[in-house]
């Protein structure tokens, strides 16, 4: 405990500073931090912070690392937060108890037969603007991924058709039955309104900022600033007849994360209600309760498990496109020091294959135990030499097999310390095992650009969540082809036909059919734990940190408790996110 102490030490003076300079009337965030708090249009004059009620607002941090880059929900990487789950909807939720899927927009979807899948949607839905919604839309959100830059283009590989036979029903034909990913895009994929995005050229769909967002969610944009958007609450939502629930927060004000640090010394000046931040020093402030924060576990790990955190190598550039030279990285670093060091115990070191404990019965076990890695720096030197890395200058560092120098920079997005403090504790590692890294921290949306052209060295990245199945994450790992741009998969750019295939061939498995899946993820596992296109770290908290100030009913472990995620990140508003909105309470009631 004495480390993370030290650590908060530091985060209370901050704190300290915050509570002159950052909170007014009632908690809120100044306009010191904001020029527009809420109530102005999208770029109208500036508001004052304190024109939301505090009652009635929820303020949330943890999506966002630079201004709001836009409003778009088929840019699924870098939209806004709530853009996809507050304002667009997926057709179904996931529930990440049940591991089923719940109905949404759509009241219900079956296989008729091997290759057709028929959805019926439910009746009375409308847009934001008044418009009904129908099957026309759903089909055309479908149509595109058509489109060579939508980031759902190769779903075109499988899909042939996508349907409206009338207006609440969609029938969409397949060349083949990829059951595990059809699932996956059914509560992934969020549906756009056809009378407006029919009217976008290609660019626009897939780059344009989408200001006048119109969708079939429970919220609408009311205003949007470099350091925050807030969202108001639709009293026409369907949901609320259709789904017999409604969210409690009449305004939501996400603001634009400062700094891991920053985003403590709001909540603890009850300026945030919801952090899903890293916060270091969280279990002191959980523990005894005097501050009024909570999480998940009121002891260690104190938050769900939420995804896996992988050192990505860009395998086209030496010496990342060598196996071994893979490998002897992957033994280089010290996984349970970062477990230990940075984290304090609140995250638990990767299996290696890196498959969430919720997928534990997938895992090879023999297989992990003899191709599996762990840290071992004398193991780290001894592939090195074998594969011709060695030292010819005496700088302590090998050199390529060429005899040119190594110097490799490791990006992590500015202001994510966790990660920050991970990449130095990899660094120091490798250093002691002879491979020259060093730490490198760009802001997010630059490193964004950076990760998608493959003009990186190495990323820590953990951008596949908790999903309906593995062969979600080893579609992140494998997917192919190579773009030059690649926006959601394959960061590294690894082509191996063979694993691509095993994929494909694992989405043909019914989920129900468990052992067909075993036998299929058992071949993959081998080519991952062999090639390590992605290295397996961690298993990421999912951080939740909510205050009982000014809203209550938190989700936790306690008995009667919600058990719903309490978290704001892109893609999990449709994982649970959602819902706990509905069960929120004002702290006063």
């Amino acid at each position: 405990m004495r480390n993370r102490l030290r650590t908060l030490l530091p985060i209370l003076a901050t704190a300290g500073v915050l509570a002159a300079a950052g909170c007014t009337g009632g908690g809120s965030p100044s306009a010191s931090q904001s020029s527009q708090a809420g109530g102005a249009p999208a770029t109208g004059a500036a508001a004052d912070p304190n024109s939301l009620p505090r009652n009635e607002t929820l303020y949330t941090s943890g999506v966002q690392w630079g201004p709001p880059a836009n409003y778009n929900p088929i840019r699924e990487w870098d939209h806004a937060a709530g853009t996809k789950g507050l304002v667009y909807e997926t057709l179904f939720h996931f529930d990440t108890t049940t591991l089923k899927l719940t109905p949404w927009l759509a009241e219900s979807g079956s296989w008729t037969d091997d290759t057709t899948y028929t959805l019926k949607l439910r009746p009375g839905i409308k847009w934001s603007d008044g418009t009904p919604f129908t099957a026309k839309d759903v089909a055309f959100t479908y149509e595109l991924g058509k489109m060579e830059t939508s980031p759902y283009h190769q779903l075109w590989e499988w899909l042939k058709n996508a349907e409206a036979v009338d207006d609440q029903t969609v029938k969409f034909t397949f060349s083949t039955a990829n059951y595990q990913e059809w699932d996956f895009n059914l509560y992934g994929r969020a549906i756009v309104p056809q009378h407006i995005w029919s009217k976008l050229s290609e660019e626009d769909v897939l780059n344009g900022v989408n200001d006048d967002a119109v969708g079939t969610g429970a919220y609408k944009f009311l205003s949007k600033d470099q350091d925050r958007v807030v969202l108001q609450r639709r009293d026409d939502w369907w949901g609320k007849t259709a789904l017999k629930m409604e969210p409690k927060p009449k305004y939501i004000v996400d603001i634009v994360n400062g700094s891991n640090e920053v985003a403590m010394g709001l909540l603890l000046q009850k300026g945030l209600d919801l952090s899903n931040n890293f916060l270091p020093g969280i279990a002191n402030l959980v523990q005894g309760g005097k501050f009024g924060i909570t999480t998940y576990y009121n002891e260690p790990p104190y938050m769900l498990s939420a995804n896996t955190a992988w050192l990505v190598p860009n395998t086209k550039k030496k010496p990342m496109d060598d196996p071994a030279f893979r490998r002897a990285l992957a033994a280089s670093i010290d996984t349970k020091k970062i477990v230990e060091g940075v984290y304090g115990n609140l995250v638990k070191a990767s299996d290696p294959t890196g498959l969430l404990p919720q997928w534990d019965q997938y895992i090879d076990k023999t297989l992990t135990g003899g191709a599996g890695f762990s840290f071992d720096k004398a193991k780290a030197k001894k592939l090195l030499a074998d594969a011709g890395y060695k030292d010819g200058d005496g700088d302590g560092f090998v050199e390529n097999k060429d005899g040119s120098k190594i110097s490799l920079s490791l990006i992590v997005p500015s202001g994510w310390t966790d990660w920050m403090e991970a990449s130095r504790s990899i660094a120091g590692s490798a250093k002691d095992a002879g491979i020259n890294i060093t730490p490198d921290f760009p802001d997010f949306n630059a490193l964004v650009e950076k990760r998608g052209k493959g003009d990186f060295d190495l990323v820590i990245n953990n951008e596949r969540q908790l999903s309906n199945s593995p062969f979600t994450y080893y579609q992140y790992v494998f997917q192919l082809p190579v773009n030059k741009v690649q926006n959601t998969v394959n960061f590294g750019r690894y082509e191996n036909k063979k694993a691509w295939e095993l994929v494909q061939k694992l989405d043909q498995v019914k989920t129900d059919d468990v052992e067909g899946m075993k036998s299929i993820l058992s071949e993959i596992e081998k080519i991952h734990l062999d090639e390590l296109p992605a290295i397996p770290l961690w298993y990421n908290g999912l951080w939740s940190q909510t205050s009982t100030a000014v809203w209550k009913n938190w989700p936790s472990s306690a008995q009667g408790a919600p058990k719903t995620p309490a978290v704001t990140w892109r893609n999990w508003w449709e994982l649970g996110g959602f819902e706990t909105l509905t069960q929120l309470q004002p702290a006063g009631s």
